[in-house]
């Protein structure tokens, strides 16, 4: 039962989407601008750097706090018992609040596409896998200025990089796979576009253009 709590309670953390939150504040809803994602790209996008700053630090941190901290709760009035074991439940949480975030309780099941908070629960599992995560993110978005490539690049680098850098918790790499087939499926409309040769492009990153 404690368990269960702590995953729940991770799901609902992850339900608090930074991106709505920052946006009712400024009396906007992101998912009626740009792209409609409730993410940070369509929130830099949309809002501007300052505003995306906040919902990418709101993000990270709940997956960081929530994988990190939640796992550890003390719910003695839950029952005892032997419980899940300690690495598992830690990577569980992670994925709550994740799923959590992509579809948030709290605002209608319509949240981001999971990629920071993402970020922040590997980062409380094992943080030597985040730079690498980060520079293939970098290359992929200079290459190419597609952002949704690069996330899905960086999702799928996760699994990649736990077998070449090993970790300490041996739960983390078949949860990575998932993972890494969920945030393909958040970015499941992004593929479309790429297809379809419609998807915006992050010029300003991009270190070379292509002229026309």
């Amino acid at each position: 039962m404690e368990d269960v709590i702590k995953i729940l309670l991770s799901y609902l953390l992850g339900s608090i989407s930074g991106s709505l939150i920052v946006g009712k504040l400024k009396g906007v809803d992101i998912r009626k601008t740009g792209s409609g994602n409730a993410g940070g790209t369509n929130a830099f996008r949309t809002q501007g750097l300052i505003f995306a700053l906040a919902v990418v630090v709101i993000d990270i941190g709940k997956g960081y706090i929530a994988t990190a901290y939640f796992s550890h709760l003390n719910f003695a009035w839950a029952g005892g018992g032997a419980g899940l074991n300690t690495n598992l439940l830690t990577v569980l949480c992670g994925v709550a609040v994740i799923v959590g975030h992509v579809f948030p309780v709290f605002f209608g099941f319509r949240g981001g596409k999971g990629a920071g908070t993402t970020v922040g629960m590997i980062a409380a599992i094992e943080l030597p896998l985040v730079p690498p995560m980060i520079f293939i993110w970098g290359i992929v978005l200079i290459l190419t200025g597609l952002v949704g490539l690069a996330t899905m690049c960086a999702g799928i680098s996760i699994p990649i990089l736990i077998l070449l850098l090993k970790t300490n918790n041996p739960y983390l790499l078949p949860y990575s796979l998932l993972i890494s087939l969920f945030i393909i499926f958040t970015h499941r409309e992004n593929i479309r576009r790429m297809l379809g040769g419609n998807e915006n492009r992050f010029e300003k990153a991009m270190l070379f253009r292509r002229k026309y």
